[in-house]
């Protein structure tokens, strides 16, 4: 099974890094690939796809990152043929879940592998291509972290110290 966790990372921030702890000890992965979006297709990004590729590697450092060049999940893993793909998103992605670019097709070629997180119940009926795990709950969002580094004010407790590094060094999210 290969483990997928995308998504912008704008920044990478330690409930990204709690997430892929947490579902690495849960299922048993014989392959994890963190996917970078170098051009979101639900949202811009903030940061240069060359920068947040480094973050990631900075936030993920013994794992596979990859730029991945498809605006939409199921763009990529039509392209890809991932070996018994296990996409994870958060309990706040499943609920919008259904905005996604064919969420139908979606889940036929990879299952959904969900963090549970507060403050997000899981409603509706039971999928069996829906793969539910917990995770400890860390409030953090890249919209906070970059609020944040804009205002001047520390991030060490939302990031991972590499990432908050590459912050500093680069001077990225400051207005």
């Amino acid at each position: 099974m290969t483990g997928l966790y995308g998504g912008s990372f704008d920044p990478p921030h330690n409930g990204h890094v709690a997430l892929v702890d947490a579902a690495r000890r849960h299922f048993a992965f014989d392959r994890f690939v963190v996917l970078v979006g170098e051009s979101p297709g639900h949202k811009p990004a903030v940061a240069p796809a060359d920068l947040r590729l480094r973050m990631a590697h900075a936030a993920f450092p013994r794992l596979d990152v990859e730029l991945d060049p498809f605006p939409y999940t199921v763009d990529m893993l039509r392209a890809r043929g991932w070996d018994d793909p296990l996409f994870l998103v958060g309990a706040d992605e499943l609920e919008a879940f259904s905005s996604w670019k064919e969420p139908q097709a979606v889940l036929e070629l990879a299952r959904l592998g969900v963090a549970t997180r507060p403050d997000y119940a899981i409603m509706g009926p039971a999928h069996d291509r829906v793969l539910l795990f917990e995770i400890p709950a860390v409030d953090v969002s890249s919209t906070e972290v970059r609020r944040r580094v804009a205002a001047g004010e520390p991030i060490g407790d939302l990031v991972p110290s590499a990432v908050a590094a590459l912050i500093e060094e680069t001077c990225v999210y400051r207005q």
